[in-house]
């Protein structure tokens, strides 16, 4: 194995492998980062158009209240002060997000906590139940009819291709509803975006390590698993398998971009779309993430789609079936040697940036620490 060319062949230039190969470097390890992409970054890649850094896969705010995480991303760019407050529009009229008083006065004129705790509290009282077996008992028993009817009901069943009767429960843990007027959508003691996007980070990480895009593992497996001692995998798991145990399942997204020659179309980078009328869920406007004054603008719409092998996998669909496969997939990398998966697809879970940051630090000081002993 010492004359293998690289200790790490790291597969997919997200969050996850970039960090990974950042930290090995340091440790004087040779990394070789690949992508099936035609970039590095994975999801939180940004395409300058116009002078806007557009979010090609979506848009991405970071928050964290974890002081180690925020510290490590700010080595390699400056954020700025963005507060994602987002607005839903249902039946023609905008409405402020997360629930909160603002909210409360724009559905029933209310304006003190005491007169919307009650509504929702008879609401809860008249149409929820304590052992709710499906999304809409779910929501109905959190936060009411009204609520539920104005902002869940529709944009879920877009989001998720299914009834909200048909949905189960756990998809709503809690619903954020906040007694004070307070739009800022997250609880985060830090947030913002990087200045000048995410590709500053990533440049920063990836600055002096060998990398390839237009690279796809599986089309050369046994001659790039030669390169390296150790793969590190961050793609989806039961495609490294070859799906041997049966496919897991995922939702897509779709994302329609288009250039305006006006400086402002919604004044928000974020407005929700909840009526089933619409087809997307939202409408991003990228240059309010970073305050632009740009004479043109760009927006995205965006499309849940079902999930197939040649669509990007965004969201998984972690119900108990899913849930029973993926734990064969996961008992059998476990005896695996030489191999490590990790990140959102190869951990098949919903990560936000910072969590898939932390994982990959906490996966290098595993390794070291088990090195040194």
């Amino acid at each position: 194995m010492a004359n293998k060319k690289y200790d790490y062949l790291i597969v997919g230039a997200g969050l996850f492998g970039s960090v990974f190969a950042h930290e090995m470097t340091k440790r004087n390890k040779k990394c070789l980062v690949i992508d099936k992409r035609n970039h590095l970054g994975g999801n939180v890649y940004c395409e300058e158009q116009e002078g806007i850094n557009v979010h090609k896969y979506g848009a991405h705010i970071f928050h964290t209240n974890d002081k180690r995480i925020w510290d490590y991303v700010n080595q390699f760019a400056e954020f700025n002060n963005y507060i994602n407050s987002p607005l839903s529009l249902s039946k023609g009229k905008l409405y402020n997000l997360p629930f909160n008083m603002n909210t409360f006065y724009q559905l029933w004129g209310t304006k003190t906590p005491e007169e919307a705790r009650d509504i929702i509290n008879k609401q809860i009282a008249k149409y929820g139940t304590k052992s709710p077996k499906n999304l809409e008992e779910q929501a109905l028993s959190l936060a009411g009819k009204d609520i539920y009817e104005t902002f869940i009901k529709e944009y879920t069943e877009k989001q998720w291709g299914k009834k909200a009767k048909e949905l189960p429960a756990f998809i709503i843990k809690r619903l954020p509803v906040r007694f004070t007027f307070n739009n800022n959508y997250f609880n985060d003691k830090y947030q913002g975006i990087p200045i000048g996007g995410y590709n500053v980070i990533i440049n920063g990480l990836l600055k002096g390590i060998d990398t390839k895009t237009n690279i796809d593992f599986f089309e050369d497996r046994e001659q790039l698993e030669l390169l390296a001692d150790t793969v590190v995998y961050t793609g989806k798991m039961d495609e490294f398998f070859d799906y041997k145990y049966g496919q897991l399942e995922y939702r897509s997204l779709r994302f329609e971009n288009e250039l305006l020659g006006i400086d402002n179309f919604q004044g928000n980078a974020v407005v929700n779309y909840n009526d089933a009328s619409y087809d997307f869920t939202r409408i991003i406007e990228h240059k309010h993430f970073e305050f632009g004054t740009q004479d043109k603008t760009i927006i995205t719409r965006e499309y849940p789609e079902a999930w197939d092998r040649s669509k990007e996998a965004y969201y998984p669909i972690n119900n108990d079936e899913n849930q029973k496969l993926f734990k064969k997939y996961k008992a059998e990398s476990q005896t695996l040697k030489n191999v490590i998966l990790g990140g959102r697809l190869a951990e098949y879970r919903y990560y936000d940036m910072h969590q898939i940051i932390a994982s990959s630090l906490a996966k290098v000081e595993e390794i070291s620490s088990n090195s040194n002993e």
